[in-house]
C-alpha cells in the first residue's frame, strides 16, 4: 500500500513530503512534480502569492538516475518568502513580534488555540493553511506516474463557482486535461466560464470570496479496487475521506449521490449488459449510465470513477467584515486579514486529483502487488486476462 507523510507550515522554510510503498523502477523526474505544482496555481481569483511562488523542489531521497528504488521517496518544497519569515517562524528560542488574538471565524484559529492552549492564531493557521496542498500535490505526482503505467489518468475540472454552475451535458474526456488547464477557471464549459470570472470580479470588488464545486473523474480504472468485507476498505469511503481532509471542503459526492437520493430506485441504478468486444476493464460487461460513479458495494466496476468536492468560501476576506471575539480581552471585533485568494476552486480540483491519484494507486498496490513497477503490471495485465475468463473456468483451475 501507498502512505504519505507531509510536514511544514506556510511561511516556514519549506514543505516536505515522504512517500512510502511505490514500487522500484518507476521514472520520476523533477519536471514531471513541478509541472503538477505549477497546475496548483493556476485559476482566476488566486492572490498575489500565486504569481511570486516557485515551488522549488529538491527530491531528496528514494530516487537515483529518474528511477525509484522501492525506499521512500522525500521531497522538499523550499518557501520562496523564508527570508521574509525567517525571525517571526524561526525554531529557535525567541518570541513573536506580534501576537495574533482574533480568530478568524471558519478557520482552524480559535479551535486550534482552544485544543493546544495557544495564545496566538499563528500557532495554529501556520499548518493549518492550504499551502500544506502543495505537498499532496507533489505525492500526487508519484501516485500518477504510477497509475500511468497501469493505464489510468485522473483529471478535474471546475463544475459550479459560487452560485454560477457548467450548465453543458458534455463531460471532458481522457484527453481534455490541457483544455481545461487553459480556461482561466478550469472549466469544461466555456460559456459559463465567462460568467464564473464575472461572479470573481464582483466578489473581489466586494473583498469577498467564493465556494464551488469541483469534478474529479478518473479513466482506465481496473475493477476490483477497493473491497465489501470491511467498512475502512470500502473505496468510496477511502476516496471521500481523503478528498473531504482537503482544506475548506464540506462535502464529498461520489457519481450522482445527492441526486440519487431524490429518486425511486427504478431509474436511480447503472443497467448492466454485456458486449465481449466493449468494456476491456470489466470483461465484457458495460454499464450504459454512471450514475454509481464507477463503484458499487464498495468497489470500483471498472467504469469511469466521478467525485464531486464541495468547497466553502475562503474564510479570510480582503475586507474582514466577519465578527469574532480577541481571546485576549474578550471584546468584539473583526477577524484579522492574511493574504487570500478570492476563490481557490480552480486549484482545489488540482488538489482532488492528487489525493484520488494516492488513493487509486495505493489500492492498486494492495490488488496487483509486487515490488517493481513491472511486477505490478504483469500481475494486472494477468487479471485483467482472467476477467475474460467464465466464472465455470475460473472455478476449474
Amino acid at each position: 500500500m501507498l502512505r504519505f507523510l507531509t510536514a511544514g507550515e506556510s511561511h516556514g522554510q519549506a514543505l516536505v513530503v515522504i512517500v512510502e510503498g511505490l514500487p522500484a523502477g518507476l521514472a520520476v523526474s523533477e519536471s514531471q512534480i513541478q509541472a503538477e505544482l505549477g497546475r496548483r496555481r493556476l485559476g482566476f481569483g488566486r492572490g498575489p502569492r500565486m504569481r511570486f511562488e516557485v515551488d522549488e523542489i529538491t527530491l531528496t531521497a528514494g530516487i537515483r538516475h529518474g528511477r525509484t528504488l522501492g525506499s521512500p521517496v522525500a521531497i522538499e518544497i523550499k518557501n520562496t518568502e523564508w527570508e521574509r519569515w525567517s525571525e517571526e517562524m524561526s525554531p529557535a528560542p525567541g518570541t513573536p513580534s506580534k501576537i495574533l488574538s482574533t480568530p478568524r471565524p471558519g478557520h482552524a484559529d480559535l479551535v486550534g488555540m482552544q485544543k493546544y492552549g495557544f495564545d496566538d492564531a499563528r500557532d495554529v493557521l501556520e499548518r493549518a493553511s492550504a499551502r500544506e496542498t502543495a505537498a499532496r500535490v507533489a505525492a500526487g505526482a508519484l501516485a500518477k506516474a504510477l497509475l500511468a503505467e497501469l493505464g489510468t489518468s485522473v483529471l478535474s475540472h471546475t463544475l459550479q463557482l459560487g452560485d454560477v454552475r457548467a450548465t453543458a451535458e458534455g463531460r471532458p474526456g481522457v484527453d481534455d486535461l490541457a483544455a481545461i488547464d487553459d480556461d482561466e477557471v478550469r472549466c469544461f464549459d466555456r460559456a459559463t466560464s465567462a460568467a464564473m470570472i464575472s461572479a470573481i470580479k464582483a466578489a473581489a470588488k466586494a473583498g469577498d470570496s467564493l465556494g464551488g464545486i469541483a469534478e474529479v473523474l478518473a479513466f482506465g480504472v481496473p475493477l476490483g479496487l477497493g473491497s465489501h468485507v470491511h467498512w475502512d476498505r470500502k473505496i468510496d469511503g477511502m476516496l471521500a475521506q481523503a478528498v473531504m481532509s482537503i482544506q475548506a471542503i464540506k462535502g464529498v459526492e461520489i457519481g450522482q449521490g445527492f441526486e440519487q437520493a431524490g429518486q425511486p430506485g427504478s431509474t436511480a441504478h447503472d443497467a448492466i449488459s454485456y458486449d465481449a468486444s466493449e468494456g476491456a476493464e470489466s470483461g465484457g460487461f458495460v454499464r450504459t449510465t454512471a450514475r454509481a460513479g464507477g463503484i458499487e458495494g464498495g468497489m470500483t466496476t471498472g467504469g469511469l470513477l466521478s467525485i464531486r468536492a464541495a468547497m466553502k468560501p475562503l474564510a479570510t476576506l480582503n475586507k474582514p467584515v466577519l465578527e469574532t471575539v480577541d481571546v485576549a480581552t474578550k471584546e468584539s471585533t473583526v477577524s484579522f486579514k492574511e493574504r487570500t485568494d478570492v476563490t481557490a476552486v480552480p486549484a482545489m480540483g488540482v488538489v482532488a486529483e492528487a489525493m484520488v491519484s494516492l488513493v487509486l494507486a495505493s489500492e492498486s498496490l494492495r490488488k496487483f502487488g509486487g515490488d517493481s513497477v513491472a511486477e505490478v503490471v504483469r500481475n494486472r495485465d494477468a487479471f485483467m486476462d482472467h476477467l475474460g475468463e467464465t466464472p465455470s473456468a475460473a472455478r476449474a483451475e
